[in-house]
This record gives structure tokens, C-alpha cells and sequence, in this order.
């Protein structure tokens, strides 16, 4: 049986964690970009499906590339973060069952059916997005997850010629808590979220 996280290790996953709007001059290293995918990998997904997929912005040619496509409010900052991630969704998922559920014949049950297809991926590539999100909190990296951009323009500038879609943006660094930080917002009680059956 797995033990309870340490108190701190829960605040800096959750309590304490917060979407950050400004970013310190500090650099992410391929090596952690590497580190928190492999984390983020081993999330559940229905059928171990895995249809996220990741661009890494880095570069000053590539953040260009994304700049046009961004809402004017997310423009500044996004510019300024160390690496925004593409969180995107690869719609032909499915061709890669045989090497991740080998265990079935799990690529029959979606070939053919768009409608199964697309709310699969849709809804696993998000909950990976949300993985990633928590692997980059769990190696020190804080995150501010966006949408507010052209889905269809980073589409074509990003996935021209394949069968993956964007979902939304992360970024990526070392969040500075003294600048754009908006007080926590309320969040829902569990008597007005949840009830138990």
C-alpha cells in the first residue's frame, strides 16, 4: 500500500500551487522537459491510448512562430516563459495500440469510429495534459495553463500534414510570485461539488 505524500510535497502540488502570469529569467533544460515527460507518461489512459502529444516551445524561432497565434492577453506572457508547451492530440492514437494494449486487439475497437475516436482523445490527451502539468509542480517547475490562442493556425504551423490537433497551452518555469500573481481564486466545497452514492 502506497503512503500519504509528505504535507509539503501535497502544497507544492496543490495547495500552494498556482497559475502563474510572469516568469524569472531562469532557464528549463532539455533534461527537465525529458524528466517530467517521463513522469507524466505513466498517467492512466482508457486502453493505455496515450494520445497526447507534445511540442516543447524553446526556441526564440519557435516562440515567433506561436506569437501570431496567441490571444493580445497572452501574448506578453507567454513570450516571456521559458517554454510553453503545445498540448495536442494525436486523432489516429489508435495505430499505436498494438504496441501500447498488446494484450487485445484494442485497434479495432476505433478504427472506423470517428465519434469513439474523438472523445477518446479528447478526453485522455487532456487528462495527459493535466498529468504534465502535475509532473512539472512534482520536479519544481510552476505552470500557467492557457487556452486563448488560434487552435487552427498553431495546428498549421506546428502539425501541418498529420492527424494531431492542439488542446491548449502550458507554460513552463520558474513562476515569479511577485508580479501578475492574482489572488487564489474560491474554489467549490465538497458539498456543493461531490456526493456520495
Amino acid at each position: 500500500m502506497s503512503e500519504m505524500l509528505s504535507e509539503a510535497a501535497l502544497d507544492q502540488l496543490f495547495r500552494s500551487a498556482r497559475t502563474f502570469n510572469a516568469w524569472l529569467p531562469k532557464e528549463v533544460s532539455d533534461q527537465q522537459l525529458h524528466e517530467l515527460y517521463e513522469l507524466a507518461k505513466f498517467g492512466p489512459t482508457s486502453a493505455n491510448s496515450s494520445p497526447m502529444r507534445v511540442v516543447f516551445v524553446k526556441s526564440k524561432e519557435a516562440k515567433a512562430t506561436l506569437s501570431p497565434f496567441l490571444s493580445e492577453g497572452n501574448r506578453a506572457k507567454t513570450m516571456a516563459a521559458p517554454v510553453t508547451a503545445i498540448v495536442a492530440t494525436d486523432h489516429e492514437f489508435y495505430e499505436k495500440l498494438p504496441q501500447l494494449f498488446p494484450h487485445a486487439d484494442a485497434r479495432s475497437w476505433f478504427a472506423g469510429n470517428q465519434p469513439l475516436i474523438d472523445t477518446t482523445a479528447f478526453r485522455n490527451g487532456s487528462l495527459q495534459g493535466a498529468y504534465l502539468i502535475m509532473a512539472a509542480r512534482s520536479i519544481g517547475l510552476d505552470c500557467g495553463p492557457m487556452s486563448g490562442f488560434d487552435n487552427a493556425g498553431v495546428d498549421a504551423a506546428f502539425f501541418a500534414g498529420t492527424t494531431i490537433k492542439s488542446n491548449f497551452l502550458i507554460n513552463i518555469g520558474y513562476g515569479d510570485a511577485s508580479r501578475d500573481l492574482f489572488p487564489r481564486s474560491p474554489r467549490l466545497s465538497f458539498d456543493e461539488a461531490c456526493r456520495i452514492a
